[in-house]
């Protein structure tokens, strides 16, 4: 069988978060495919060096720095005050605005009148963001059902996608559409669970739903420290070190160990991820099956390498 390049992002490892954290850089490695619609730019002026150059040298480093991400979401998901974060975070913006209006400016993705007044998205909107040397093109896609053809323009485009799953309402209806849409349209997506700091929050159960509804075979690589009001941070199941995020919009990240009343969870969460990895990797199931300690940098290493194979297994 002959593996489309376009599965580059797994959909099936969880990222557990609070729109008020720090968001982890999504990344894809399909932008190849877009060349054919797009076209180099002209310089008028200062091009002359790199007109010297191959123009097919630069516009391959271009092209290969380039990722085309959506995020989707069931209504009032926060999607879309996670988009803010993204932007916020990556230095695109300088202030976070809220949904709805109510700072009077409003969230930089919700540029028409109505969808300030409604806290909602109406029309699919772009922006984009630099991140370790990448320029990210971010599609926010409306979560209501009657908006349902927007995400179906938005996901042709697409490298890879963020599933946003709220920890209170868990997998509801337009999760389930939206889930099916990206796979009808083979884009690599992987699931945030957000709003872990409200009442209810519930990131496990969300997981299950997800395995129940959507038929995931989905797997936590962050598990959250804390929940509700006492929401402090994460803790990183790869590298297994605590983060969190310091100052009054979360934007100074620090490391520590990990908190030892969650060890134990923490070390169930990390097992369930290398057997979820494992089936993909014959020497890390080898090592899993004999109890063998599997570092970090090895464990980092086969999700990557993997990912591939974690879309076809998760789309049979």
């Amino acid at each position: 069988m002959v593996r489309s390049s376009r599965f580059s992002t797994t959909r099936l490892l969880y990222s557990l978060c609070s729109t008020s954290s720090k968001p982890p850089p999504p990344y894809s490695s399909i932008a190849a495919l877009l060349a054919g619609n797009l076209h180099p730019r002209r310089f008028s002026s200062g091009s002359a060096a790199r007109a010297r150059e191959p123009k097919e040298a630069w516009w391959k480093e271009s092209m290969d720095r380039l990722r085309n991400i959506g995020i989707s979401a069931h209504i009032d998901s926060g999607k879309t005050t996670l988009t803010e974060r993204i932007l916020y975070y990556t230095g695109r913006i300088h202030e976070i605005h809220e949904v709805r209006g109510k700072d009077g400016v409003g969230a930089k993705m919700d540029s028409m009148d109505l969808e300030r007044e409604k806290g909602i998205t109406i029309q699919s909107a772009a922006t984009y963001c630099t991140w370790n040397g990448y320029q990210v093109n971010i599609i926010d896609t409306p979560g209501h059902v009657d908006f349902t053809i927007e995400v179906e323009r938005a996901l042709r485009v697409l490298d890879g996608a963020i599933l946003v799953l709220c920890s209170v309402g868990g997998v509801q209806s337009q999760s389930i559409t939206v889930d099916r849409q990206m796979r009808r349209y083979e884009v690599p997506r992987l699931a945030f669970i957000n709003k872990l700091d409200r009442m209810g929050a519930d990131p496990w159960k969300v997981l299950s739903q997800a395995r129940a509804k959507l038929r995931h075979n989905s797997a936590a690589v962050q598990v959250p420290i804390g929940l509700e009001d006492d929401f402090q941070g994460l803790v990183d199941l790869v590298h297994l070190k605590a983060y969190y995020f310091r100052g009054s919009s979360g934007e100074k990240v620090v490391s520590e160990e990990i908190p030892s009343n969650i060890e134990a969870l923490v070390a169930e969460k990390r097992r369930e991820l290398i057997e979820v990895v494992s089936e993909v990797d014959d020497k890390l199931a080898e090592a899993f099956l004999s109890d063998e300690p599997i570092s970090s940098t090895d464990l980092e290493v086969c999700q990557m390498e993997n990912i591939t194979t974690f879309s076809w297994k998760n789309d049979t």
